[in-house]
């Protein structure tokens, strides 16, 4: 039975939608086809109608979570500058962001796995992490551009870093004084 071109969206979107969440919680190789395609609600015969291979999906749900965080601080920033940056950092270095990777951010739940992957994968999380860096610069003072983007560099480095290290440790009093620590540091770099 052919489906409509509408379905075949819908199908493809909510595919990229499960990899993405599948990929933050379980990594790249944590995550089969079959698995992904189960989770979808769909056959195992219909990935290679959407994706030309795994590596192929990785690189579009890399664009895909990234982008759409980008997207949201974007918002943030239209919505109220003033207030952006305490809300980004508030946000990304919450409780709920370390305890629900597949919800999170990808670069937290798999920046180092992104830079094991083929060119394509590499160059999506790259622009990501740009367009993240992006909405950075602008928030951050600075008296040049370059001395804000180094400020917008270690104000992510540090977010994703701490959301990394929070996971990995052990004692919760620990966990949350990391994602504090950095929340005082960019609150202060903010001024």
């Amino acid at each position: 039975m052919k489906v409509s071109r509408e379905q075949a969206n819908e199908n493809r979107q909510r595919i990229l939608d499960v990899a993405s969440q599948l990929f933050r919680e379980r990594g790249y190789d944590g995550v089969s086809v079959v698995d992904l395609m189960k989770g979808a609600g769909l056959t195992h015969g219909g990935f290679y109608g959407n994706f030309s291979s795994k590596e192929d999906l990785i690189a579009q749900t890399c664009a895909l979570s990234l982008g759409r965080s980008a997207e949201r601080w974007k918002k943030w920033q239209t919505e109220s500058p003033d207030t952006a940056l305490s809300r980004i950092s508030n946000d990304y270095l919450s409780l709920a962001h370390r305890d629900k990777p597949g919800r999170g951010c990808a670069l937290a739940a798999l920046g180092s796995d992104m830079a094991r992957q083929n060119e394509t994968v590499r160059k999506a999380a790259d622009k990501g992490a740009h367009d993240l860096m992006a909405v950075l610069v602008d928030l951050l003072p600075g008296e040049t551009k370059e001395k804000r983007e180094d400020k917008a560099m270690l104000a992510l480095a540090s977010m994703v870093g701490a959301v990394v290290l929070a996971r990995v440790a052990e004692d919760e009093e620990f966990s949350q004084r990391i994602l504090a620590a950095v929340a005082t540091a960019l609150e202060a770099a903010s001024d």
